[in-house]
């Protein structure tokens, strides 16, 4: 009889894969090391654990959480069958009872006979079976260091630092301008998207940011300082005034085209080359709550208006540099036997944690049953979140939540249709996207 698949950690994304890679013929051995060796987030032993929120976002339909969502129940996943069950009320939000949420998937999988859950500490990744590791954000410190010596200890990030994400078309343009400092450009083109300020402009900004209240920390953190390659930006307007302007926010090399002078400061936006119609803020990283963050930010010349897409984080996190690492379907380049899926793959947020594990479980499944994983359209939002960790800039890695300019943009004709009307172009993207994974399904039945 074959090896069992291999599946390491118990949350979301564990769970989820011990299920889809079980419910589609395999034996599965699940590893959960809680309760013998609780973590400083989890409170009890139960699989699938919330720990930092009780909401699996948006149910409003036409928005990117509502569509993974709706791709995760087409596929038929055990955690939203759960969640349902568990739902309390919450609005727009799909809003959990939390401990009846980890009850209902704890008695599903310990119901599936072809799942055994050992509760013991995995220290090494399986050099022999089939193996998902899903281990989360905090991972023991002995399998961390077996994970580094399988991918590079190069490749292994201890902490999140991310900077905001807004929407292209929410920016000012009238304000804004394109240049690189020094004119220095890549193919010839200017990579970013600059914001000046005035110096009454820079000294009202650090005044608000000062001000701004700090996040508290979902995960318990320990005392490593910060990395002063990614210090949080209200940590450097503490050293300084003008620490900021000489940092992040320096205007050296830069020409306002509506001054012909250079600006006081500068927040420069950079489009990256897997978002569409989206900026990202580069080295603004910040620790700050979500509603401090977008008063502040707006503040930002251009940015008056901006709607955000992601804000900016710094937590204690342990990932792998996913891009320079896995293919579209999770699994390690060098050893296709073993597939990462969650946090420590690279993604934000619970569903997008659920739906790495449901696409690792069934990818796992096919490599026991001999067939090549086949990844989803890349016009689904799954398909677009896999490759997203997979094809995104290694050297700027950064953990991702589903956002539509995560997936491929509508074509020419489809967007001028649509220019002035943004609900309409998210309902067409989700359109596309359930429609291609009815292809894909359909063409997998037949296969």
């Amino acid at each position: 009889m074959p090896e069992p698949i291999h599946i390491l950690g118990g949350g979301l994304a564990g769970s989820e894969a011990a299920w889809q890679a079980a419910r589609r013929g395999a034996r599965v051995t699940l590893y959960e090391m809680r309760p013998e060796r609780p973590t400083p987030a989890h409170q009890t032993g139960g699989l699938a654990e919330l720990v930092c929120s009780n909401s699996l976002k948006s149910e409003q339909e036409f928005t990117a959480p509502w569509l993974l969502k709706e791709e995760l129940r087409r596929l038929d996943s055990l955690l939203l069958r759960a969640a349902e069950a568990a739902r309390v009320p919450g609005g727009h939000a799909l809003t959990v009872d939390r401990e009846k949420f980890s009850a209902e998937v704890t008695a599903a999988i310990a119901s599936e006979p072809a799942i055994e859950v050992r509760r013991a500490e995995v220290t090494a990744v399986s050099r022999d079976a089939i193996t998902v590791v899903a281990t989360g954000p905090l991972t023991s410190e002995a399998l961390t260091q077996d994970i580094a010596s399988l991918t590079g200890s190069d490749r292994l990030y201890f902490y999140d630092s991310i900077s905001p994400i807004v929407e292209a078309d929410s920016v000012d343009m009238s304000v804004a301008f394109w240049a690189s400092r020094y004119g220095k450009s890549t193919g010839g083109t200017d990579d970013y998207l600059n914001c000046p300020f005035s110096r009454e402009q820079y000294e009202r900004f650090v005044d608000a940011l000062l001000e701004a209240q700090r996040a508290t920390a979902h995960i318990a953190e320990d005392r490593t300082p910060y990395f002063e390659a990614c210090l949080p930006i209200e940590e450097l307007a503490r050293r300084g005034r003008d620490t900021l302007r000489f940092g992040p926010m320096k205007p050296v090399g830069l020409v306002d085209p509506r001054t012909g002078r250079r600006p006081w400061a500068a927040v420069q936006l950079r489009q990256e080359n897997l978002r569409a119609q989206s900026f990202n803020l580069v080295g603004f990283q910040n620790h700050l709550k979500f509603g401090d963050q977008a008063r502040v930010l707006r503040m930002i010349p251009g940015l008056e208006r901006a709607e955000f897409l992601r804000f900016g984080q710094m937590h204690r996190n342990t990932y792998i540099n996913a891009p320079a690492l896995l293919g579209p379907t999770l699994q390690l380049r060098a050893r296709p036997e073993v597939l990462f899926a969650g946090q420590i793959s690279g993604v934000e947020g619970y569903v997008e944690a659920i739906a790495t594990g449901l696409m690792a479980g069934a990818h796992a499944a096919a490599l026991a049953a001999g067939e090549p994983p086949r990844a989803l359209p890349r016009e689904t939002a799954l398909g677009s979140l896999c490759h997203y960790i997979s094809r995104a800039d290694a050297a700027n890695y950064q953990p991702a939540n589903i956002t539509f300019d995560l997936l491929p943009a509508l074509d020419e004709d489809a967007w001028e249709r649509m220019r002035h009307d943004k609900q309409a172009r998210r309902a067409e993207v989700c359109r596309r996207a359930l429609e291609a994974l009815e292809n894909h399904r359909t063409e997998a039945a037949r296969v």
